[in-house]
């Protein structure tokens, strides 16, 4: 896995590399989809909820030729096995293409990055310390019981 690397927007956004072509972070606004552009990003992964989703991003992502994927997670509630299935599924179909995977902040990416890694097999501390190299803060209890509760633990 590669070191976190920070890459800073015109408008002060920040995105991490949390492994090669896959990038992490908040909502980006229009100047951050032109930089993910130039940077190679071919696909957004949104976990928003369709009533916080803003400003058109779907729309913007397409019309700058990404391709748009949306898993709704509505916080502690969406982050299930079900959601982290399918978002290894969409991840497994993206392949090494580069990809953006956000929420507001990064947490929710992290969560379910977490639940997914518990779910191929990772011990639960290895498991959350991936969800927090990919943005998981406040989620961390919800995704520890989740992890604590898969078959096998």
């Amino acid at each position: 896995m590669m070191s976190l690397c920070p890459l800073a927007y015109a408008d002060g956004a920040s995105y991490r590399q949390v492994e090669h072509n896959r990038y992490a972070g908040g909502q980006p606004s229009s100047d951050d989809l032109k930089a993910l552009k130039e940077q190679g990003v071919r696909h957004i992964i949104n976990l928003r909820t369709p009533g916080e989703v803003a400003g058109g991003i779907e729309g913007k992502g397409r019309a700058d030729g990404m391709t748009y994927h949306h898993i709704p997670v509505a916080g502690a509630a969406g982050v299930t096995v079900e959601n982290a299935t399918r978002l290894d599924a969409l991840l497994a179909e993206i392949g090494d293409e580069p990809v953006l995977l956000h929420c507001a902040s990064g947490n929710r990416v992290g969560a379910l990055i977490a639940l997914r890694a518990g779910l191929a097999g990772s011990d639960p501390e290895e498991a959350l310390q991936q969800g927090r190299e990919w943005g998981l803060t406040s989620l961390e209890g919800v995704v520890r019981q989740r992890l604590e509760r898969l078959p096998g633990e």
